[in-house]
């Protein structure tokens, strides 16, 4: 096969593809072999017909047709690997020959990925901050794990106030008649827990033990129960008791509850270990957003329009994602945003821009410092995500190949990999200083926990 590319203007080239005639020969055959099986003619039993008379029956277009649809995918993708072409998007296509005993002649005029011109990306100066661990970030932690080992005990008050525990009693009426799902007895309730609907948490505030109160709810449209969506209905309450959270005691049993440890000073050490793993955790991502930062600034790209709107998608798709998981849609979201699904887009704009510029740089960077993903990598993240022995991996990569997820995995370790070998060529200064906000531990997870 031979290929001529010429560059065009706009991030825009010419590909010339020639097909040898052999394989356009062997495709107009395989086309005749696929059609004869739905022709009928007379004398010859379907599927029998010789190939003049399938081609004069049915016309010789129909038969290129078929073998041009045949022979183009691979051709296509064969010269797009040997000139090393990345479309960003279906070609626009122009026939210059096709027939039996001469070569397959096309031209493909395609929109493909922008040139970058990268800036400086090592030796970059960045500094990366850690955050030294403070008692407060430490007490947080403990409140966490007193919180989860916190009693409900009866309260000696009276009147419901937002926070508490209550146990309650209620039915639902819709029009004058019950309804399914709208009663419920000797409930447990945390006022402004955000289990219920907030007016109906809103409803028993001010309740007195014992009282029965009627709230009103109207019921989102976009509620699970398809039968009560955008309906009003009346609840009969009455609270049954108030209770309140009663903390566990701070000392050395609460340490031994809640870990394997003796004390409550040995635990305090294993938190503090554990916010100071997360700081650091913190610190290399932020340190890496900075170094990216500074890549993508000082590089260059001219981003094709096509490449944005598709980002611009993806934000839109994700957003749909989150809100369909939280039982919301994305037009209730418009609606209540009181924005439009263009003005919507145009939000998304700048972020997606972003996206596809660091991606687009990222990947030119790693082209040209030849960093790639090996077998060996890739089989030891399968290894360390799945538990698998060396006898699992063929079954598990055939699955993952087949599922597509082959292919963000490896993007995944490449990606890991780029960013390393920014941290690793820069020129990076470690500070240590205290939280700004003295409570904020990050996304830490108490360890010593049963």
């Amino acid at each position: 096969m031979q290929t001529e590319l010429k560059k065009l203007e706009n991030n825009t080239v010419e590909l010339t593809v020639e097909v040898e005639a052999e394989r356009v020969n062997e495709a107009i055959e395989k086309a005749y072999r696929k059609l004869r099986t739905n022709v009928t003619i007379p004398g010859f039993r379907k599927g029998k017909a010789p190939r003049a008379l399938v081609e004069r029956h049915l016309g010789s277009a129909v038969l290129y047709e078929e073998a041009m649809n045949q022979l183009f995918p691979g051709a296509y993708s064969e010269a797009l690997a040997k000139e090393q072409v990345e479309p960003i998007d279906d070609p626009q296509l122009e026939l210059v020959q096709f027939g039996e005993n001469k070569p397959f002649i096309f031209k493909a005029t395609i929109e493909v990925k922008p040139e970058v011109k990268l800036g400086q990306y090592t030796g970059l100066k960045a500094t990366k901050v850690v955050e030294n661990v403070t008692e407060a970030q430490i007490n947080m932690v403990l409140d966490q794990l007193r919180d989860r080992q916190a009693e409900l005990v009866a309260s000696e008050k009276q009147e419901v106030a937002k926070g508490d525990f209550v146990v309650i009693d209620f039915e639902g009426f819709i029009d004058d008649k019950p309804f399914s799902g709208g009663s419920g007895k000797d409930v447990t309730m945390e006022v402004g827990g955000g289990r219920f609907l907030p007016e109906f948490e809103e409803g028993v505030v001010g309740a007195k033990l014992g009282e029965e109160v009627e709230v009103s709810v109207t019921f989102p449209d976009e509620y699970g129960a398809d039968s009560v969506q955008g309906k009003t209905a009346i609840f009969k309450i009455k609270v049954k008791e108030i209770k309140e959270k009663k903390l566990p005691e701070l000392d050395d049993e609460f340490a031994k509850d809640v870990s394997e440890h003796e004390t409550l000073a040995a635990l305090k050490e294993e938190i503090a270990e554990a916010v100071a793993k997360d700081n650091e955790r913190v610190a290399s991502r932020r340190l890496e957003d900075e170094l990216v930062r500074m890549v993508c600034e000082a590089s260059e790209v001219d981003i094709p329009e096509k490449m944005i709107e598709r980002q611009i998608d993806r934000r839109v798709n994700d957003l749909s994602l989150r809100l369909s998981q939280q039982g919301y849609t994305l037009e209730a979201y418009l609606e209540a945003e009181k924005i439009s699904g263009d003005q919507l887009r145009e939000e998304f704009r700048p972020g997606a821009i972003q996206d596809v510029k660091t991606a687009l740089v990222l990947e030119a960077m790693a082209k040209k410092e030849n960093i790639v993903v090996d077998e060996a990598e890739y089989e030891a993240r399968i290894k360390e995500i799945f538990g698998a022995t060396d006898e699992d991996l063929p079954k598990l990569k055939a699955r993952l190949e087949h599922d597509g997820a082959s292919r963000r995995f490896k993007d995944q370790i490449l990606g890991e990999k780029i960013l390393q070998f920014l941290v690793d060529h820069a020129d990076v200064t470690t500070e240590y200083k205290d939280p700004e906000d003295p409570v904020d531990t990050g996304t830490v997870e108490p360890q010593p926990v049963d």
